[in-house]
Parts: structure tokens; C-alpha cells; sequence
């Protein structure tokens, strides 16, 4: 959905159109829903924090005023409706590594067909447990900030938009981020070569 679309479909909800707000859903729930699977790890969990998401977008509504884009205002808001949950509850973040393929269907990452090498089939579903481990162990604005960029795929400028973050702050933080996830995995002994070819070490990339 372009720019000049959103603006047209949140005028539309503004001045009271019912079925604009149906649009919307059906626009960005599929990608909410994916976030709040990836910040919470339990899908019945996700759909509530979807839910509870796409209401507060409706209440909030009237008095959007398009200062970032539609679908970074949602991530903000599913970000947030997320944390409170997880803070409410007591509980610790866990994340779910899947991705979408091309058919739109869920997939773990890095999946192979390694049936004839369970040795490999071992090491691979070791890193994923690895991965998950060190990304909860995270503090939390360093957990959001890999969520975001590398599994979400936002922009500086849009992670900074949902954070109330200054862009410089979002690479110094994700800068961080890689670096405290690529000694968890060296001492959990996985870490991967995709990890350790970041330029975690030697300075930011853009």
C-alpha cells in the first residue's frame, strides 16, 4: 500500500466509513499478527495481542495525523501492546524464528532437506534453540531492535519511528545488540557464520 493510499483509507476512517477499518485489517494483519508471533511465541497469545492491537488503532484513529507511515504507527502500537503484555504477566520474551515463504505459509529459518543427515539436522535445530536462547537473554531494547530489523526487515529511520529512537541511537543499539547475541552464541558454542561474518566487531554497517 503506498503513501498516498494509507492517507486516503485513514481519511476514509476518520470521517466515519465502516468499511475502511475492515480494509485496514485485512491490509495489515497478516504482518501484525507476524510480529506479535515473533515478540510473544505463542500463537493463541498473538492473536489476542492482534486483536487487542487493531483496537487500539481504532480508538487512536482520529487523531493520527500521518507522521510516519500507517504500518510503522501499527508496528508501534503492536510493539507496545506486546511489552505491556509480556510485562504484565511476568513473563520472559521468547521469540519465534519463522519467516513466510513466497506461498505466504510460515517457515522455520534456514530449514533444509536434511533427512539423510541427521548430524546436520542436530546442529541446525541446536542454532535455532541457541538463537532463540540469546535473543530472550537480551535486555529488552536490544531484543526489539534484532526483532525489527532482522526479522521484521524496518528501516533505521522506521525502527526509530516505533521506538522513539534517534536513528544514530537505533545503529549504535543494534550495533550492540549483534554483538551481546554473537558472544551468547560463542559461548553457547553455536555461533554461525552468518553472525560471525557481521560487522560486529569492527564498527556499524549501514
Amino acid at each position: 500500500m503506498t503513501r498516498e493510499e494509507e492517507s486516503a483509507l485513514v481519511r476514509r476512517i476518520q470521517s466515519g466509513d465502516g468499511d475502511a477499518f475492515a480494509e485496514l485489517m485485512g491490509a495489515y494483519q497478516k504482518q501484525v499478527y507476524h510480529l506479535a508471533l515473533r515478540t510473544v511465541g505463542n500463537p493463541e497469545d498473538a492473536a489476542d495481542m492482534t486483536q487487542e492491537a487493531f483496537l487500539r488503532a481504532y480508538r487512536a484513529m482520529p487523531n493520527f495525523r500521518g507522521d510516519s507511515k500507517l504500518s510503522v504507527w501499527l508496528y508501534r502500537l503492536t510493539t507496545n501492546v506486546c511489552i505491556d503484555f509480556l510485562r504484565s504477566r511476568g513473563r520472559k520474551p521468547t521469540v519465534s524464528l519463522t519467516v513466510e515463504s513466497e506461498s505466504e505459509e510460515p517457515q522455520e529459518l534456514d530449514v533444509a532437506d536434511e533427512r539423510f543427515d541427521p548430524e546436520e539436522t542436530f546442529q541446525r535445530k541446536e542454532l535455532r534453540r541457541s538463537v532463540q536462547r540469546g535473543l530472550a537473554a537480551l535486555p529488552e531494547e536490544y531484543r526489539m531492535i534484532l526483532v525489527l530489523r532482522e526479522i521484521n526487515g524496518l528501516s533505521y529511520a522506521e525502527i526509530g519511528q516505533t521506538l522513539h529512537l534517534e536513528e544514530g541511537t537505533v545503529k549504535s543499539r543494534l550495533f550492540r545488540a549483534r554483538k551481546k547475541l554473537c558472544e551468547f552464541l560463542q559461548r553457547d558454542g553455536n555461533l554461525p557464520d552468518t553472525f560471525a561474518s557481521k560487522d560486529v566487531n569492527g564498527g556499524v554497517k549501514s
